[in-house]
């Protein structure tokens, strides 16, 4: 059967980055990819979506990711707030553990990955992108900066394409990994898992409130505890429920290492109704199963990220626990970091040699979350004692220290001020509330005023004379040929004349002032996905940011 290059003779238009796998992680990565103006395509050897629901918490960072997307509405109207877990150990009285997550833009949320996947597969069609469905990658080969695919079409049909990146976003089985001989190491729990998606009733004083998560243990020596985990979907009553599976239902049929292993039997109803009644025995009636599933947990990470041409991102680098609902929200973020990296190099504003910086930086991320799931998921049945609240919610990231990251240390942050502190390069750039521009009516967020795909410098100016620095600072950028923009933040009651291609706003409610720190004349750049590369005085941003995109 003869082939047919994709990238030249077929329908599709030749790309420059094709993402195989389109799970959350690839449709992200190709969404971000379109809106940094780069040619991409998509992959996808299943020929429908999947309807189990892998990945069901989003954490606040993650939301932090989508506002910038344009997809954050969205995503909140189809989703639940979780407002925190309601916990019982041994048959003693249940405890609610809340922690509170009002000082942040977002809380923590759940959304099914069906709807996920559904939001962001329209949020890329709206760039003239669709997902290739039924289209298997069975071959990869490099030669210089370009990559081959051979594929095969959902008719069977042979065919293959070229591309100068691929990133394979194929899940933990990844057939790209695979290819490229990258070892995937670690170790997997020894008993398997199983969940469904199911409505709860709860006849006695058990029920939780909307939006509770239920954990129900019973402590076993040597072994894992017997546990019944639900955590609420969207729908009234409905649950996602995990627990351990028993053994003569383990034993049936053929599985694999890691992941959901859609070709062993599922639970049934009474298989999940046996759990509960074991564990709080009259208490939950489970009814009207829509799927189940078994699975296995692993711990493994991918021994390098890239090769040549071809990265890896998401499940295809990184698996561990579910606890905290870190794996997708990860997986999500490195699809974050990497696009606008391969974005400056494609559009030719910065060396291949930044992209080094996607390992350096995503790669101990996800070692410290395997590191940290794993610490939980053996605990599980501890006493849940108070620990860190913002541990899930990755708004503490940082890449601060990190050799090779794409920074520059600039200077130290203050110290002795009021309340956390203060952000330094490699740091997550907070948002500021309160802040007031003229002919607004309405107070602004410093989130909406880095949103898009450029750097942005924030610089803190008090006089005209700093005004007008700030306009000429933004002149030598335009000059430096990279997508940059410069916001000026002036205290409140100053008055200043609205600057020349600067945004100008003050700082009405102190806000900026007490988060970030900034004396007069100092600046902060952020990085398109909303990291600080480097802090210090605005005099010296432009080779600041020559140097973090590796162009100077």
């Amino acid at each position: 059967m003869g082939r047919q290059d994709s990238g030249q003779n077929s329908a599709q238009a030749p790309a420059d980055v094709i993402v195989v796998g389109a799970g959350p992680v690839g449709l992200t990565l190709a969404a971000e990819l379109a809106r940094h103006k780069v040619r991409c395509r998509i992959l996808e050897k299943a020929v429908a979506p999947s309807l189990y629901c892998r990945a069901l918490g989003v954490t606040p960072r993650t939301l932090e990711v989508y506002e910038d997307m344009g997809v954050v509405r969205a995503m909140i109207d189809a989703g639940l707030w979780f407002e925190g877990l309601c916990l019982a150990v041994d048959g003693a009285p249940a405890r609610t553990i809340a922690p509170d997550l009002s000082d942040l833009p977002y809380g923590m949320i759940g959304i099914p990955q069906p709807v996920t996947e559904r939001i962001l597969t329209a949020h890329l069609a709206g760039f003239g992108i669709d997902v290739e469905r039924g289209v298997a990658v069975n071959g990869l080969a490099q030669a210089g900066e370009k990559v081959r695919l051979d594929l095969v079409g959902p008719d069977g049909r042979e065919d293959f394409a070229h591309a100068r990146f691929v990133v394979g976003c194929d899940g933990a089985h990844s057939f790209v990994r695979h290819a490229l001989g990258i070892p995937f190491e670690g170790d997997a729990f020894p008993y398997p898992f199983m969940l469904g998606d199911v409505h709860l009733a709860f006849p006695g004083d058990l029920k939780p409130a909307r939006g509770i998560a239920l954990r129900l243990m019973r402590l076993r020596e040597d072994t894992a505890p017997d546990m019944f985990i639900a955590i609420p979907l969207p729908e009234h009553g409905r649950y996602r429920v995990s627990m351990l599976a028993p053994e003569y239902l383990a034993a049936a049929g053929s599985g694999v290492a890691h992941g959901i292993q859609s070709e062993r039997p599922g639970p049934s109803l009474g298989d999940i109704q046996a759990v509960a009644d074991r564990i709080a025995p009259g208490e939950i009636v489970v009814g009207d199963l829509r799927w189940s599933s078994q699975f296995r947990i692993s711990m493994r990470l991918a021994a390098r990220y890239r090769e040549g041409q071809v990265f890896l991102a998401g499940d295809a680098c990184h698996i561990h626990p579910p606890t905290g609902g870190q794996g997708m929200n990860t997986g999500i973020q490195d699809a974050y970091n990497l696009a606008w990296k391969l974005a400056l190099v494609m559009r030719g504003k910065a060396p291949a040699s930044l992209l080094d910086s996607y390992e350096a930086e995503r790669r101990p991320v996800a070692e410290d979350v395997i590191a940290r799931t794993v610490a939980e998921s053996v605990n599980i049945g501890g006493s849940g004692g108070a620990r860190d609240r913002l541990a899930d919610t990755q708004i503490r990231v940082s890449y601060a220290g990190l050799a090779g990251a794409a920074l520059v240390g600039g200077a130290a942050a203050p110290e002795g001020l009021p309340g956390d502190r203060l952000p330094v390069a490699g740091d997550r750039a907070p948002d500021a509330l309160g802040l007031r521009r003229r002919g607004v009516g309405a107070p602004l967020r410093m989130f909406q005023l880095l949103r898009g795909t450029d750097f942005v410098v924030v610089v803190a100016v008090e006089t005209p004379g700093a005004l007008v620095a700030a306009e000429a600072l933004g002149a030598r950028l335009a000059e430096s040929g990279l997508p940059v923009r410069v916001v000026a933040v002036a205290p409140a009651g100053a008055s200043l004349a609205d600057p020349y291609k600067v945004s100008l706003v003050a700082d009405e409610a102190g806000a900026f002032a007490a988060t970030y720190g900034l004396g007069a004349g100092e600046a902060v750049l952020v990085r398109p996905d909303g990291y600080l590369a480097w802090r210090g005085h605005a005099e010296q941003v432009v080779a600041a940011l020559r140097q973090v995109a590796g162009a100077g």
